[in-house]
C-alpha cells in the first residue's frame, strides 16, 4: 500500500473514530456531543462511453443535470470527475471517463429516492447505458 494510501486511511480512521484534528475523545462508553444532523447521502457513479463508441459530453452532461437533477435537487450536489472500470454484461472489461454525482439531502425528504431512479432511468435511456451504480450512506452534515 502506498504511504499516501496509508495516510488517507489513517486520517479518514481518526475522523470517524472522533480523535486528532482538535476533537476530544471521549471515554469508553460515553456518549460524545455530536455537530450537525443526520442526512443521507447518495452518490450516483455515470459512465460517459456509449456502446457505439461515442461518448457523452461535456455539454451532454451539463444539460442532463440541467434538465434531469437540478429540478429534483435544487439545492445543489456534487460533480466529481474521474476514470472508471467495470465489467460489461458480456464480460469485457471496460474503462472510461466517469462522473459522480453526490446529492445529500435530509430524511424527511420522502421524494428523495423516486427522483433518484428516475435520475438514473433517465441517464440510461437517453445515453444507452447499461446501469449508473447508485450508493447509500448516512452523513453527519452542517452547514
Amino acid at each position: 500500500m502506498s504511504i499516501s494510501r496509508r495516510v488517507v486511511l489513517a486520517v479518514t480512521a481518526a475522523a470517524v473514530l472522533g480523535v486528532g484534528g482538535g476533537v476530544a475523545a471521549a471515554a469508553p462508553g460515553t456518549a460524545t456531543p455530536a455537530n450537525g444532523e443526520l442526512w443521507k447521502r447518495t452518490e450516483l457513479y455515470f459512465g460517459t462511453g456509449k456502446p457505439d463508441g461515442g461518448v457523452v459530453s461535456e455539454a451532454d452532461f451539463a444539460a442532463f443535470t440541467a434538465k434531469d437533477v437540478t429540478p429534483r435537487f435544487p439545492d445543489g450536489f456534487t460533480q466529481l470527475e474521474g476514470t472508471g472500470q467495470y465489467r460489461l454484461e458480456s464480460g469485457e472489461i471496460a474503462r472510461e471517463h466517469s462522473i459522480v454525482l453526490v446529492i445529500l439531502y435530509p430524511f424527511d425528504d420522502r421524494d428523495a429516492d423516486t427522483d433518484l431512479e428516475h435520475i438514473r432511468t433517465d441517464y440510461k435511456n437517453l445515453f444507452d447505458q447499461e446501469s449508473v451504480l447508485r450508493t447509500d450512506s448516512v452523513e453527519r452534515v452542517s452547514f
